[in-house]
């Protein structure tokens, strides 16, 4: 299945001035197109640093995502450092100022046509109704630090990213963890490929534990899912999803 590493970059992340909410979310979505998200990086706003985490994703996954770092201020370098990723020039790309000065019904200032410079050679891909584009190096896809935006140049072109999506059954408990736990290890022996999650829920009154089931093979599955409830009390299922 795709593989995909995400590339926070940002000194405010690190500060604690803005909470990341992109890293999220881009897992969520990957996991329903059936991508796996096998790690998570958050960098601050620096040209070499940048260049280096980029090119180690870049080779180790199918997918990667960068946030963050590619506006009209000086700690904007995202763009600078990927093209040192991968050892090219940042040029000033005519199409995304044509694209600006449209919009704008005007010339294009210093501090937009900052944004126009990109890798050399990079693909452009237009995101949905937005003016600028998704910018696109080898395998590396560089999306904006704001939420907002991220999540809609993301929908957009989502469906290029497409791979087996996972299935998903939720077992609401009432036991606690340690009630249930010998049985969950032994539903993993007997299934070793199921994702299998838990979660204590404290100040639920319903519920105790939330257990996640999840399996490409909605018959496996389906399988898990029906001995995990012969190995659970009557009693013990508050729900099932």
């Amino acid at each position: 299945m795709p593989s995909a590493g995400i590339l926070i970059i940002g000194n405010e992340i690190l500060s604690g001035k803005v909470t990341d909410s992109n890293s999220p979310f881009l897992c969520r979505e990957l996991r329903r197109l059936g991508v796996d998200v096998d790690r998570i990086l958050t960098i601050p706003d620096d040209v070499d640093l940048i260049a280096r985490e980029v090119r180690t994703l870049s080779d180790a996954y199918d997918f990667v995502f960068t946030s963050g770092g590619i506006g009209p201020t000086h700690d904007d370098l995202t763009m600078d450092g990927v093209a040192a990723a991968f050892g090219r020039k940042v040029v000033r790309n005519e199409s995304i100022v044509a694209r600006m000065e449209r919009v704008q019904n005007g010339p294009a200032n210093e501090s937009q046509v900052k944004m126009a410079m990109i890798p050399d050679g990079a693909q452009l891909i237009d995101a949905g109704d937005l003016w600028f584009p998704v910018v696109v190096v080898e395998n590396v896809h560089v999306f904006p630090g704001i939420p907002e935006l991220l999540c809609k140049k993301f929908m957009s072109i989502r469906d290029r990213f497409r791979g087996v999506p996972f299935l998903l059954k939720r077992v609401y408990v009432r036991r606690r963890e340690s009630d249930i736990a010998e049985s969950l290890h032994e539903l993993l022996g007997e299934f070793p490929e199921l994702m299998l999650g838990s979660y204590p829920k404290i100040g639920e009154e319903a519920f105790h534990v939330l257990l996640t089931l999840e399996s490409r093979d909605a018959g496996y599955l389906q399988k898990a899912l029906d001995s995990l409830l012969s190995r659970l009390p009557d009693d013990a299922v508050h729900k099932v999803e």
